[in-house]
């Protein structure tokens, strides 16, 4: 690939290794057999030298960075699509990274692109399709201006919606250009082209293809296989060099609309993508995609914070209340995350803390960024949203509790509970007044070593890690817990602890009247 220095979209700003004009550019490394490449061809080239770079250790960036979880399943699937000059779909839930792979694409494309100055369709200045470069170049020869576009500029999106037509995919004629120039209307230059055309020697991205009306996918279908389209009775001929790539949910295929057949049939690949595999995948996503380094506080957010947060998502996703055609998104413990780590930061500042350390209970706060990405059976309808995701919270912390506290035993806190006591952790307390209240409970600290707690930490964290355990026993329906955030015995457990010490005191009673009795038996025989 020739080596360029500067990037840009306009002959102007052209210099150093880039040329201006046409006799410039057949003088330069942008020889003809290289610009002629097709974009397939461009995309297959520069991935066979990432590959090849790979093998050969000199580069140990992914093909797709940013990408996770899909390094065994997905991503070798788009790498044969690329490398037989294929145009596929990316067929998932929402959530599952389809758009964010189809603009890493751009990546496979070269730094820079020539093209015809002025050119709406950025024509091929050894192989221009429009009139317009066709002319320019047949008026000025070698002296034909050129530009350049980027990697970035050569890729064009679009979201269909139903209300998408051929005017905006493909273009239309415009009466104003065929007045100020005189021409009849069948004239190509009175064509004001579309979003397609536009992206000719790039990529053209659609999203939710399914949503496209049966017309508008026909005519998307006419310039991928036979490069014509009629608009308003006149046949247009564009013989574009397009790479489409297309993002479909298969809910969609039935609920919304379908592919056209033709167009379906059209398509090399038809790739599958999927959620993470794994809760440590699950984090990593979360982890690179989260904003929790607020920088107005120190942020710092526990494992086991993550750990819960995740398996909120895998739990929802197994949860027959929730609707598993409609997925459950990766942004679901994205959002959660930042929520809690602003709940956090909102209780640092309330009380002038210098530590932002997410708990739990900042969790529960999220609920408003949970209910909103989660769509519902009938049950869990008839239930309500709130009910539901407080059942595969307190699910998703029983899970993650058993890894840390599953060989812990905590009879002697449950017995401080059962014998009458009670503490609140709630946001109108700071971190050092609700870690005095906590000490009262017996034997509390001296659990918390599975999850690295020393005396010594920040009062943010031992309070953090001390509500986890509270909580685990709460999800263990070994404690209650109040909507404030109470944490009390279970009702049975109490009213059995005192049924105990009442049986313990009739018992001591029975015991000392027995002595007593004997006492006085003794007395009596002497």
């Amino acid at each position: 690939m020739p080596e360029t220095t500067i990037q840009t979209t306009s002959p102007s700003k052209t210099a150093g290794n880039l040329p201006a004009t046409l006799g410039d550019l057949r003088a330069s490394k942008f020889n003809e057999a290289y610009v002629n490449r097709s974009v397939k061809d461009e995309l297959r080239a520069n991935l066979i030298r990432r590959l090849q770079e790979q093998a050969s250790a000199k580069s140990a960036e992914p093909i797709f960075p940013g990408i996770i979880g899909f390094d065994d399943t997905v991503v070798p699937q788009i790498i044969n699509a690329i490398l037989s000059r294929q145009n596929f779909i990316l067929l998932g839930l929402r959530g599952q990274a389809k758009s964010r792979i189809l603009r890493a694409l751009t990546d496979l494309l070269d730094p820079v692109a020539p093209y015809v100055a002025g050119s709406e369709i950025r024509d091929n200045p050894y192989r221009p399709i429009s009139k317009y470069a066709r002319d320019l170049i047949a008026e000025r020869g070698d002296a034909t201006p050129i530009a350049w576009t980027s990697r970035e500029d050569r890729y064009v999106e679009k979201l269909a919606t139903p209300d998408v037509t051929v005017a905006d995919l493909i273009g239309d004629l415009d009466p104003i250009k065929a007045a100020r120039s005189g021409s009849d209307l069948s004239n190509e230059l009175t064509m004001h082209y579309g979003l397609l055309p536009r992206a000719n020697r790039g990529i053209f991205a659609v999203n939710e293809l399914p949503d496209l009306a049966g017309k508008i996918q026909v005519a998307l279908f006419n310039i991928m296989q036979e490069g014509d389209v009629q608009i308003k009775g006149y046949p247009v001929r564009l013989a574009l060099d397009v790479a489409l790539v297309f993002s479909a949910n298969p809910e969609d295929y039935t609920a919304r609309g379908k592919i056209v057949t033709p167009l379906k049939d059209r398509m090399g690949s038809e790739i599958r993508t999927h959620y993470p595999q794994t809760v440590n995948e699950g984090i990593a996503i979360t982890r690179q995609e989260c904003w929790s380094d607020r920088g107005s506080l120190t942020t710092e957010v526990a494992d086991y914070i993550y750990e819960i947060v995740e398996q909120i998502a895998f739990v929802a996703r197994e949860d027959k209340k929730v609707d598993k055609r409609s997925g459950v998104s990766q942004r679901l413990p994205i959002s959660t995350m930042e929520l809690a780590v602003s709940n956090a930061e909102r209780r640092a500042l309330l009380h002038g803390e210098s530590l932002a350390f997410p708990r739990v209970g900042d969790i529960y706060t999220a609920l408003p960024g949970i209910t909103g990405k989660i769509e519902l059976e009938y049950e869990g309808e008839m239930k309500g949203a709130d009910v539901v995701v407080r059942e595969i919270i307190r699910t998703a912390i029983l899970r993650v509790y058993d890894r840390y506290f599953a060989d812990t035993n905590t009879q002697q806190i449950e017995q401080w509970f059962n014998l009458g006591g009670s503490v609140k952790i709630e946001d109108t307390q700071s971190a050092k007044a609700t870690l005095a209240e906590l000490e009262q409970i017996q034997g509390l600290f001296e659990k918390l070593s599975p999850l690295g707690i020393k005396s010594k930490d920040a009062p943010e964290k031992i309070v953090a890690a001390a509500e986890f355990l509270l909580e685990g026993l709460y999800a263990h329906k070994k404690l209650s817990r109040s909507e404030e955030r109470g944490f009390t015995a279970q009702e049975r457990a109490r009213a059995g602890a005192e049924r105990s010490q009442e049986h313990r005191d009739e018992a001591r009673e029975y015991e000392q009247w027995q002595q007593r009795r004997s006492n006085k038996q003794r007395s009596g025989f002497n």
